[in-house]
């Protein structure tokens, strides 16, 4: 299957001004790709991986930390994580993803986990899928805030 990258040109790659990223070339041409790519409906799966992951077109356009946190911050980003809410919340009609998947251990005290499986219960939805969806939220407005101005960072660090 040939990447949806192929169909969308990339956008600019000159440097972003950090201090103006809802005004950036950039930010704008991310939203135009994402919103293309949004129209053709595909899997939420392949929209993440296109726009959001690793090798995708955010991650290629904002190389720094810095950029890529002020870009999370703009309207754009909040436009582009509601397409993947909204792709997400179609495919539960539809089969899953036929991209390989990892599995990740994570050790927690019990009461959160039970926490988690009762709000799982709650909501007629697998841990997994609960799991997936709040590894997905955006961070609130603060602690993006704190990320673009680095008071974030000593709370990661620990």
């Amino acid at each position: 299957m040939a990447s949806n990258l192929e169909i969308f040109p990339s956008p600019p790659t000159s440097p972003v001004a950090p201090a103006e990223p809802a005004a950036s070339p950039e930010a704008a041409a991310i939203l135009q790709v994402a919103e293309r790519l949004h129209a053709m409906n595909p899997d939420w799966v392949v929209f993440f991986r296109e726009v959001l992951g690793v090798e995708g077109i955010v991650r290629r356009s904002f190389r720094t930390a810095a950029e890529l946190t002020h870009f999370e911050c703009s309207p754009q980003y909040a436009r582009i994580r509601e397409m993947l809410d909204d792709l997400r919340s179609r495919q539960r009609d539809r089969p899953a993803s036929r991209e390989s998947q990892r599995v990740v251990t994570v050790r927690m005290p019990r009461s959160l986990h039970e926490s988690l499986k009762a709000e799982a219960e709650g909501m007629r939805v697998s841990i997994n899928t609960l799991c997936i969806s709040k590894l997905l939220k955006l961070l609130d407005e603060e602690e993006r805030k704190d990320l673009a101005t680095g008071r974030g960072e000593d709370a990661q660090a620990g």
